[in-house]
């Protein structure tokens, strides 16, 4: 199976939806980020996202587990690049193949050294919109209509919330 590395943030800040999300509400947005990469990555890929969580100090770097997706916030004091780096080289390998979505250019370069493939932020955000819009088109989204907050699992939102700030 392909495993599938996001660059969380770098993804957000590729993508106008993400930023404007973010600007209001950061856990929307990684919230609205980890539930798109779910849907575009079900059953064809295991998907991970990885954000930066070195600046918090109670930040374990451990995975999370929602939507299918592995969420990992980096351990106090490792950046996220550190994480994808390790990941990819791991799933590497195990013999994997590995898509590494991130434009960080000496992210990009250290991954491809191990064999993985490299998709810029703003290629996989393109291709989330594709997939969102396939999806609305066939009616297939499982999304209800309303609100963007309406629409994110309470739930979701709360665990990515706490897991961001340590708790």
């Amino acid at each position: 199976m392909r495993h599938v590395i996001v660059d969380g943030y770098n993804v957000l800040h590729a993508e106008p939806e993400y930023e404007r999300l973010a600007e209001r509400d950061i856990d929307v947005a990684r919230a609205r980020l980890v539930e798109d990469v779910a849907a575009w990555a079900a059953g064809e890929s295991r998907a991970f996202v990885v954000f930066d969580g070195a600046g918090n100090p109670r930040s374990t770097g451990r995975p999370h587990h929602v939507a299918g997706v592995a969420v990992v916030f980096s351990a106090a004091g490792v950046d996220a690049d550190s994480v994808i780096e390790a990941l990819a080289h791991r799933f590497r390998a195990e013999g994997h193949e590995v898509v590494v979505a991130t434009s960080d250019a000496e992210t990009q370069n250290a991954v491809m050294g191990s064999g993985a493939l490299r998709m810029s932020s703003s290629e996989l955000a393109a291709e989330l919109r594709r997939s969102n819009e396939e999806a609305r088109l066939s009616g297939t989204s499982g999304r209800p209509a309303g609100r963007l907050e309406e629409r994110i699992d309470p739930r979701v939102r709360d665990v990515l919330s706490r897991w961001a700030r340590g708790r």
